[in-house]
């Protein structure tokens, strides 16, 4: 999961940054509006957590400047502010949540989940493809119920092909989800890590569920073969 942050509070939005790493979260960080548009015309982002009491644009015209691009991602804004009406403007934005502050990590992070699980079309907090399961809340993989070994870059493609399942993925998507602060990616990187990643579903539970689309990408293809 790749998430744009914007937060001006320094030490806030570093905290808040190493807790979602720490949760295999891929975290881009932004102190203003204007960063944070740049930032989303450019890369790709799963979700985006935003604080309306930003510098210069507030965050309400940030989301609705977001919006009315067409961007749907799924907006989880953060508000030191407690009444009612701001909640209900945030809203009407364009937000689908907010927390106000002060808020415990625990909440965010299950907040978080909720959205993507909401905007991907995920009911509970397993995926599943016959004998393979991914644990979205644990960052795990599993196969028959016993866990996979895989490395928190391989877990990081898979979760992300089997979230946009039937979608195809492209090399330059996946090197923002694992290197999103590195100018000079070698796209070479995803062609060996989604090999070795292949190699172990098909020999712990005979799944090729990744097929290679000449020229664009990967795509998760939600069947056993």
């Amino acid at each position: 999961m790749k998430i744009l942050l914007v937060e001006d509070e320094t030490l806030l939005r570093h905290h808040l940054a190493t807790r979602l790493g720490e949760q295999g979260m891929v975290v881009d960080t932004v102190p203003d509006a204007e960063e944070a548009l740049y930032r989303a015309r450019e890369f790709h982002h799963d979700l985006a957590i935003i604080d309306l009491g930003l510098p210069g644009m507030s965050g309400l015209d940030l989301i609705r400047e977001l919006r009315g691009q067409g961007k749907s991602l799924p907006i989880l804004i953060l508000t030191a502010r407690g009444n009612w009406q701001d909640k209900v403007e945030g809203l009407a934005a364009g937000a689908d949540d907010y927390l106000v502050k002060p808020f415990q990590f625990e909440e965010l992070e299950a907040r978080l989940h909720a959205l993507l699980r909401r905007s991907v079309g995920v009911v509970q907090a397993n995926i599943s493809l016959g004998p393979l399961t991914l644990e979205l809340n644990r960052k795990q993989a599993l196969v028959d119920s016993q866990p996979l070994a895989l490395t928190a870059f391989e877990y990081r493609i898979l979760e992300y092909l089997m979230l946009h399942a039937q979608q195809v993925v492209s090399k330059d998507r996946l090197m923002e989800q694992l290197y999103p602060d590195d100018d000079e990616r070698d796209p070479n990187v995803i062609e060996v890590l989604v090999g070795r990643l292949r190699r172990k579903l098909e020999t712990a539970c005979a799944l090729k569920p990744i097929d290679t689309i000449r020229g664009q990408g990967y795509l998760f293809t939600e069947r056993c073969r």
